[in-house]
């Protein structure tokens, strides 16, 4: 089990403050403002860990513009995040208003519109087609609240189901090309 430093009775050292920093920052990358919260939480002085973020940024390892955009790239790709969630999960990591509109101009209306497809396109994958227009009315209400709860605007979620349920019943309702090959029905 690891061991971990603990400040000392006056508040800890700026060695112990940057040891406990680098530690969290071979997890992940974090804000200046996440690192500040930690150090307070393990009882650093407030003089003492600013003293070692500002050293840690000054080599490059505290960067929130950075974060930010990495933390955009990151949670839009792969977790299917809309500009209005990363923007809040920005604003919880206290990454200030230039770095997150800076970090959110990278995604587009366009990017979010084929992020949002593919997510719906994913949830109809092996799903049966409605039997009515009440069930269908229903899948069309599942798949905008999923939309919405994921940070990506109404009428874009509200677009992009339909386009993609009137896609899948297209394809559903299209006639198979093997059924006009006379060698394939013999």
């Amino acid at each position: 089990m690891r061991t971990q430093k603990r400040p000392d009775r006056d508040g800890g050292t700026l060695e112990q403050a940057k040891q406990v920093c680098l530690r969290l920052l071979t997890d992940r990358a974090h804000s200046r403002a996440e690192l500040t919260e930690r150090l307070a939480r393990h009882g650093f002085r407030a003089d003492v860990a600013e003293a070692a973020l500002e050293r840690l940024a000054e080599v490059g390892l505290i960067d929130d513009a950075a974060f930010a955009r990495q933390w955009v790239a990151s949670r839009h790709t792969h977790a299917g995040r809309g500009r209005r969630s990363l923007a809040a999960e920005l604003r919880s990591k206290g990454i200030g208003e230039a770095e997150s509109s800076a970090a959110l101009a990278a995604v587009t209306v366009d990017d979010e519109r084929v992020r949002a497809a593919e997510l719906v396109r994913r949830k109809l994958r092996g799903t049966e087609p409605p039997a009515d227009r009440l069930d269908r009315d229903r899948l069309m209400r599942r798949l905008i609240g999923m939309l919405v709860r994921r940070g990506y605007d109404g009428g874009l979620a509200m677009a992009v189901v339909r386009e993609e349920m009137a896609a899948v019943a297209h394809e559903l309702s299209a006639p198979d090309p093997a059924d006009d090959d006379p060698m394939l029905t013999s």
